[in-house]
């Protein structure tokens, strides 16, 4: 049997842990190293675009950073896919491996000093790409841990589909994509007191939802 069929990174669990993850992120990364959006890019953009235009190059390219991070990121996450994922001698499923890659890079941008901000907006950014690019679903529902603009619009228009239609699937998308923004949410709440609390140390955190991320898909995998 293929790896990918019965592994289970999809799961409840993991997704939770991962949205969590994702919430605490973007929290640290603009509360604890410079007001740099780390998951997605949308706001980086928009302050790069502001700073360009008004001649403030330095500014703009503490934005740039973080962006070419996060396409770098993509082709990453890709490249790992495609040299493991049909690989069956291997220990771990390639998702795993990109868990390990997150958890080992936010471990060194906790010690990061807040003079080095532009390195740990960096390796932020690329571990929030890794994770878009290879966590998808959640229960069946296509959706994104590291930001929510698209679960917003997936979630109204399914629970719009199902006023109208009364299906109840279209019911269990809507409310599956808007409870991943609101632990989203939660894991936002979560980063912000514990930036407040332990500054640039407070990304551990994200540090043991990962790896509570990586047993779960191991527990899971070995049950099935």
């Amino acid at each position: 049997m293929d790896r990918t069929t019965w592994q289970k990174s999809e799961s409840i669990e993991a997704g939770i842990l991962l949205a969590l993850t994702g919430g605490i992120l973007d929290a640290y990364s603009f509360l604890a190293r410079g007001g740099v959006f780390a998951n997605a890019q949308t706001g980086n953009i928009v302050l790069l675009g502001v700073y360009l235009a008004q001649g403030q190059y330095e500014k703009a390219a503490r934005y740039i950073v973080p962006i070419v991070a996060f396409a770098v990121g993509i082709l990453m996450a890709e490249a790992i896919k495609n040299r493991y994922r049909k690989r069956r001698n291997t220990a771990f499923h390639w998702r795993q491996i990109v868990i390990t890659i997150e958890f080992l890079l936010l471990v060194i941008v906790a010690f990061l000093p807040q003079e080095m901000n532009t390195i740990a907006n960096v390796l932020v950014s690329f571990v929030c790409s890794l994770q878009v690019q290879t966590f998808r679903k959640i229960h069946r529902i296509t959706c994104a841990t590291t930001m929510c603009t698209g679960n917003l619009r997936s979630g109204v228009e399914a629970l719009y589909l199902y006023h109208q239609t009364g299906e109840k699937e279209y019911q269990r998308k809507g409310l599956g994509y808007l409870g991943v923004d609101l632990v989203f949410l939660v894991g936002a709440a979560a980063g912000t007191f514990a930036a407040f609390q332990w500054e640039e140390k407070a990304v551990l955190v994200s540090c043991v939802l990962l790896f509570l991320a990586f047993l779960v898909m191991l527990i899971r995998e070995e049950e099935s």
